[in-house]
């Protein structure tokens, strides 16, 4: 299966954009931006969707969709909340007054009301419908409110703030659930639900976790301590019944989530840095990859370490993934390779997949175990044969900074990739598998070639195939990649081959202009 080349991104914003989200049923995306506009985006084209949504005086921090779509909500450092037509972008009332600067803005899951939070540490619940501010401010936190959100009954608010806390509201009444959610001696690096949404794990750079009942914002739990550092990352494994921790000190844990005791003896080989770590689809083992140039298996249940470390890396293993049936480990290093181990034996099931001139960064599996994708260093995304190891597609050029991360879609007919440019690429593959199922396969995907340094675009045989000028090589962007830029420097230049023919082809379009 092949893949677009490049992105199509979405620009117009003239600031940095400072949060998006989608519409419930997922065929528009709407954004905020630094330069106080709102923007309205259709997803499949990445056309803007009518004009900005102007009003705001202030940079634009927060937005949403109403549950049923028709609305849009947004908070801006100019203290104002406004409701906009989603369909329109006309303004539905007059904005919502009588805050500071607005960091962050919901629906109730019913629609009737919103929330938000700010920078003076308060929280407002505002009437939907008329404006109205329902009730006084909830107070509590000392410092700014990050985020918020409603439970998904819609029966409380959860909030989180600068000083390190978080809190629970009952949002009928106003009043606090419990204490906040404090214990904690300095910064919360990881938070994470239990699969029954019944409790809340945090670590710390305090070097422990705690455990939190969800509802009332007590700590059941905690500090589960014995790491030398700082707790970096936390999860629940999928049955809920353990968590796994990994920290600064270059160990994994594994603690029993009832009890809050370890179950084994850390999960640690040489002193050296963990970098990744993923459960097997089945959480009977977690793997992780290290400083040493190593790959290492545990049993999830014991600790205890299966078989021997995987060596063929000669650098540091960046990232690791399970392939989705759980039988291969594919990993990325430092040394620009990818790896894949079978992971009963722990054997190479392939030689090195090359290609990549730079650190790799990210690895992934499709859904259906058939590709595997990879992001470096190097600015580029490939995709491979997960079965032959061979590269699959040209590589996806779009990003102007290395990928940090990409994921499929559940379905797998996309893939999302950021990047430290501060862009977020959706690669449509359909898209350009239906240009390469053309009749003119080879000249399509001479088409989505890089100008050589001399500015010409050649063909697999080496002809010339068409000039780009020298100031439009560095920002041209191949075709049919579907993106959500969060910045841009620049804005990015395609071009169009709807009347391009090659060789001999060309006089059937040439049309005569007469002097």
């Amino acid at each position: 299966m092949s893949w677009p080349t490049s992105p199509l991104e979405w620009t117009g914003h003239n600031g940095a954009v400072q949060c998006v989200k989608y519409s419930p049923n997922g065929t528009r995306a709407v954004t905020g931006s630094s330069d106080k506009t709102v923007r309205i985006w259709d997803v499949e084209s990445g056309v803007v969707v009518g004009e900005p949504l102007t009003g705001h005086d202030g940079a634009v921090w927060s937005v949403a969709y109403s549950p049923n779509g028709r609305h849009i909500i947004s908070g801006s450092s100019d203290g104002t909340i406004r409701i906009w037509d989603a369909e329109t972008g006309a303004a539905v009332r007059k904005p919502f007054e009588g805050c500071d600067v607005v960091t962050s803005v919901a629906y109730s899951p019913d629609g009737c009301h919103i929330i938000s939070g700010s920078d003076d540490g308060t929280i407002q619940i505002w009437d939907a419908e008329t404006g109205a501010a329902v009730g006084n401010h909830l107070e509590g936190h000392a410092n700014r409110v990050r985020s918020v959100a409603y439970s998904p009954g819609g029966r409380h608010i959860i909030s989180r703030s600068n000083n390190n806390t978080i809190r629970i509201w009952n949002a009928k009444t106003g009043a606090a659930v419990g204490s906040p959610l404090k214990g904690h001696c300095g910064t919360v690096w990881s938070v994470a639900y239990s699969p029954d949404g019944r409790h809340i794990i945090s670590g710390c750079n305090d070097n422990a976790i705690r455990i939190w009942d969800a509802e009332t914002g007590v700590v059941v739990g905690g500090p589960l301590k014995g790491h030398g550092g700082m707790v970096l990352s936390v999860a629940y494994s999928p049955d809920g019944h353990q968590i796994i921790s990994g920290s600064f000190d270059s160990t994994i844990r594994i603690w029993d989530a009832e009890t809050g005791v370890t179950v084994a003896n850390p999960l640690e080989g040489p002193a050296a840095l963990i970098r990744s770590v993923a459960y097997s689809p089945d959480g009977q083992h977690i793997s992780s990859g290290s400083s040493d140039n190593t790959i290492r298996i545990w049993d999830a249940k014991t600790g205890a370490a299966v078989g021997n470390p995987l060596e063929g890396h000669t650098d540091v293993v960046s990232c690791i993934a399970y392939s989705p049936d759980g039988r291969h480990i594919i990993s990325g290093s430092f040394d620009n390779t990818i790896r894949i181990w079978d992971a009963k034996t722990g054997a190479a099931v392939s030689n090195p997949l090359e290609g990549h001139t730079g650190t790799v960064i990210s690895v992934a599996y499709s859904p259906d175990g058939l590709h595997i994708t990879s992001g470096s260093f190097d600015r580029t995304i490939r995709i491979w044969d997960a079965k032959t190891g061979t590269v699959a597609s040209r590589s996806l050029e779009g990003h102007t900074f290395p990928e940090q991360s990409i994921a499929y879609s559940p379905d797998g007919q996309r893939m999302v990739s950021g990047s430290h440019d501060n862009t977020t690429c959706v690669w449509d593959r359909s898209l350009y598998s239906a240009i390469r199922s053309s009749s003119c396969n080879s000249m399509y995907a001479d088409f989505y070639a890089k100008p050589d340094l001399d500015g010409w675009v050649r063909s697999s045989e080496h002809g010339l195939l068409y000039w780009v000028p020298h100031h439009y090589r560095k920002r041209m962007h191949s075709l049919a990649l579907l993106a959500i830029p969060v910045s841009s420097h620049t804005r990015p230049v395609s071009l169009d081959f709807e009347d391009f023919a090659f060789g001999t082809s060309w006089t059937q379009i040439f049309r005569c202009t007469p002097t």
